[in-house]
């Protein structure tokens, strides 16, 4: 049985596959950004080391895993920032990361023959993670 990344009944992302892997393992109870985050690029992680891609589409997914795996580490980043400026800093440079993130993944949706419920619901994820940061940093930059 091929991988797929299905959405469940609670809404959380699983993997369907040899190793039933979930994106956020506790379910809908995570609300960390961090720990989602960090689910999302190890779940891409596991996605591009599956892939078979020719040599022309390499840099695209290596910049999908350099954009994907910085969302977490901007995250953790920002939590160990000096001060409230440097949070939101790190917090923004995620959101980047995120947003491009988005793009990546569209542009190997839109280009190679690959799963396409498996991309779209990345997509979806990485959307979502987006509007979380945003959220963040609005509300951290009016309190």
């Amino acid at each position: 049985m091929d991988d797929v990344l299905a959405i469940n009944a609670e809404n959380s992302f699983t993997y369907v596959g040899n190793d039933s892997t979930s994106i956020v393992e506790e379910g809908p109870s995570v609300y960390n950004i961090k720990h989602r985050a960090y689910y999302f690029s190890r779940d891409i992680v596991l996605f591009i080391g599956k892939q078979k891609f020719d040599k022309i589409h390499f840099s695209i997914f290596d910049q999908l895993l350099r954009s994907a795996t910085s969302i977490g580490a901007n995250l953790v980043e920002g939590i160990g920032g000096a001060s409230r400026n440097d949070f939101i800093k790190f917090y923004v440079i995620a959101l980047k990361s995120a947003n491009e993130t988005k793009y990546w993944l569209t542009l190997i949706k839109d280009t190679m023959d690959a799963d396409l419920l498996v991309l779209r619901n990345f997509i979806k994820e990485a959307d979502e993670i987006s509007k979380i940061i945003a959220t963040i940093i609005i509300n951290t930059k009016n309190y």
